[in-house]
């Protein structure tokens, strides 16, 4: 079975980061949106991507995003929105200098990229 996508369109400054797979199936596109706040505890980070229209990335996306659009982030750690399911006191983070991904604590003062995402119907 053929399946065809559509890239959505993209607003000025959006870079398209690509699709996330879920059961095998596509399930929703990852956007990159301008601008990115540095020196942030996780929190801050957390409300800061709301005000710009969306949500900081989980580690999947930001996973796709480190193979598609590093060339867009600083070679530095950025918060994911994904907490530590085994220590309430960190969060997830993503490195765009050698791709790894570690739990840290979210009073540490990084940076954060935001995303939306549309699901592929």
């Amino acid at each position: 079975m053929e399946i065809t996508i559509t890239i959505p369109t993209l607003a000025k400054g959006e870079f398209y980061a690509g699709i996330i797979i879920k059961d095998g199936k596509p399930h929703h596109h990852v956007i990159l949106l301008p601008g990115e706040i540095e020196d942030s505890g996780w929190q801050k980070s957390m409300d800061w991507a709301p005000s710009i229209g969306g949500m900081l990335p989980d580690c999947c996306e930001q996973a796709l995003l480190f193979a598609n659009l590093k060339d867009q982030f600083k070679e530095s750690w950025y918060w994911s929105g994904a907490q530590d399911a085994s220590n309430s006191n960190s969060a997830w983070l993503q490195s765009f200098r050698k791709g790894s991904q570690r739990g840290w604590d979210k009073d540490c003062r990084i940076r954060a990229r935001a995303v939306r995402s549309i699901l592929v119907i």
